[in-house]
């Protein structure tokens, strides 16, 4: 959820800090803070509501020079947005800033008040730079601190500390939210995600989970949770260094939907050959655990939920094995039976997610044939933690709510179906080849959809004052009205809903009035028919209809209802396709509403608690 990012140099940091935060601040921007101790080691604090640029603005007026810091960018948990809740917290020498939750920080908190402590916020945070202080009074230095800290702290956290009294010194912590360590020459770094150090290195380290490391100038040092010293691997990043950059663009969220048909070309790249999908290049040991799957899992949140519920009509239908789709805070906190010969399969756009990652390592308990995840982040834990990993390849992604992800997703669920269907044999040579050249011109297919945006753009002025819309599709287009309802909501602030069609019949018709938007997907397929007559229903209601439909379902303007009629693309991928001129739907709504699009209120990017 939140941005951290620290630094140990012989420069001044406060410039680094800054720049990492505003890389960072689709992960929060309820407020932001810095800590930097001073060449005379005194601590300067400097905290603020709002976004990253409030927080600059108060540290130009009043530099802050020295070579050792901490900073945060907030996405409130305990405690509304306020400087007093803003980070980095402080206790005596002690400094702190934290993402996360600590689930036990009431009992901490009462025990740290007995013992004289006084609290200046309503964070879980502040019980940590507490605790580490008291730890500190007989601990031999501020590592042994906080290593004596962690193990009383219960929950997911990645925290950072500094202390006054040893500078050039920082201890990171790291259980269940990410933190990355970044190496320079004669200068180390860390943040949540190395997106926020790119300016400053290529060279990375991934904590581990119940990792405690200690970072100098010229030194990392690691331990794990049993407190040996350990080495981890180094990574040369290979990130795209203009990823913070909107370009011509007006918002990350704009650019990201027109990033999609690239991002799906970088997506089938070295996964097709001859007609077929390179099987190999799903994963080590893919071929022989697809040949054996009989049932299938999907655990996801949010968008990626909603790829999965697209892919359970693929695999059933496409590849002939069973499919199950759920919730991964539901999935995690109920009683269930391992099917045989069952494949988890976790989606996530970070990797981070704090429920599908919970519910990944709660089925490696219950039985399951493999885990495998669907990931954009090559790093992350869900792919470090999966017995294989498929990478969607969509590029970085700020804009909070996600686009080319939930696309790039699809894409690889499709290329996955195609390559169980052969190595089961219920897909036939012609039709994995149907598949894979229908997935070939796709990108294409959406590049020739983009240009219906001033079309769209138009449409979207009916939503001005709307307050309320329902999303209707049938088949493997209910998730997609699903998603499209969703991006709705996320950006602005509509209350949407998404029906199966069928289902108008059994209480939403209710709904309709002439106040309402019903926004239709209608492809021709073999369901066209039935959904016409949903359509009829709500027409006979006084219903605002607007349906995308295609060239061949034998829509026009005269039907008395505004359609975008869009090119006909294969039944297979279609799914794939209707879901961008969707995405342009919402994006242009939410301009007309002038909400935040890339930073909608209460929500952030990587969801890394419960």
């Amino acid at each position: 959820m939140c941005g951290i990012v620290g630094a140990v140099a012989q420069r001044d940091v406060a410039e680094i800090l800054i720049d990492g935060l505003h890389r960072l601040e689709y992960r929060g921007y309820d407020s932001a803070g810095v800590a930097v101790l001073s060449a005379g080691h005194e601590m300067q604090i400097v905290r603020r509501v709002g976004k990253v640029k409030a927080l600059e603005d108060a540290i130009a007026e009043k530099p802050l020079l020295g070579g050792t810091g901490i900073a945060h960018t907030r996405w409130a948990t305990h405690g509304e947005p306020s400087e007093a809740n803003a980070h980095p917290h402080r206790s005596g020498n002690i400094a702190v800033v934290h993402n996360g939750i600590i689930e036990n920080y009431e009992e901490l908190r009462e025990e740290l008040q007995k013992r004289g402590y006084q609290f200046h916020s309503q964070t879980d945070t502040e019980v940590i730079a507490h605790l580490v202080a008291w730890e500190l009074r007989t601990a031999d230095n501020l590592l042994d601190a906080v290593q004596k800290a962690a193990v009383q702290l219960r929950g997911a956290y990645g925290t950072v500390v500094m202390n006054q009294e040893e500078p050039e010194h920082l201890i990171v912590a790291r259980s269940g939210s990410p933190l990355v360590i970044g190496l320079g020459v004669g200068e180390n770094f860390l943040a949540s995600d190395p997106l926020a150090l790119l300016s400053v290195t290529r060279r990375f380290i991934y904590l581990e989970e119940g990792d405690v490391a200690e970072i100098t100038r010229r030194s990392v040092d690691i331990y794990d949770r049993t407190g040996q010293k350990v080495e981890r691997e180094i990574h040369e990043g290979n990130f795209e260094q203009d990823a913070a950059d909107k370009g011509q663009y007006r918002h990350y969220m704009q650019k990201e939907i027109f990033e999609q048909p690239v991002a799906i070309m970088n997506t089938l790249d070295g996964r097709i050959s001859n007609g077929k999908v390179n099987i190999e290049a799903i994963g080590r040991n893919a071929a022989e655990i697809l040949k054996k799957v009989r049932h299938i899992q999907i655990v996801a949140c949010g968008t990626s939920y909603n790829a999965g519920m697209v892919a359970r009509y693929w695999f059933e239908s496409i590849a002939g094995v069973s499919c199950d789709v759920e919730i991964a805070s539901e999935f995690r906190y109920r009683k269930f039976v391992t099917r045989p010969d069952s494949l988890l399969i976790t989606l996530s756009q970070s990797g981070e997610t704090a429920d599908t990652l919970a519910a990944l390592r709660l089925a490696k308990e219950k039985g399951y044939m493999s885990a495998m995840t669907i990931c954009n982040v090559a790093s992350s834990s869900l792919v470090r933690e999966s017995d294989f990993a498929f990478m969607t390849r969509a590029g970085v992604e700020i804009g909070v709510a996600s686009t080319k992800a939930f696309t790039t997703q699809l894409t690889c669920l499709l290329l996955l179906n195609a390559a169980i269907g052969r190595l089961q044999g219920t897909l036939s040579e012609q039709q994995e080849l149907h598949i894979v050249q229908a997935l070939q011109r796709l990108p294409a297919q959406i590049e020739n959809t983009l240009v219906f945006d001033k079309t769209i753009e138009k449409l979207s002025e009916d939503f001005a004052e709307k307050s309320h819309a329902l999303f209707l599709g049938r088949g493997e287009y209910y998730p997609i009205a699903m998603e499209s309802a969703l991006k709705l909501k996320e950006i602005s602030y509509i209350h949407a809903e998404a029906y199966a069609a069928g289902e108008l019949k059994h209480g939403p018709l209710a709904l309709i009035d002439s106040d309402m938007p019903v926004i239709v997907v209608v492809p021709q397929n073999d369901l066209l028919e039935k959904v016409k007559s949903n359509i009829e229903e709500v027409r006979a209601r006084g219903g605002q209809l607007y349906v995308f439909a295609d060239n061949d379902a034998g829509f026009s303007e005269a039907d008395g209802f505004k359609t975008v009629i869009l090119p006909k693309v294969d039944e297979v991928t279609a799914p794939i396709f209707y879901t961008v001129p969707l995405q342009l739907l919402s994006y242009h709504i939410a301009l007309i509403k002038g909400t935040d699009v890339d930073q909608p209120r209460n929500l952030a990017k990587a969801v890394t608690v419960e």
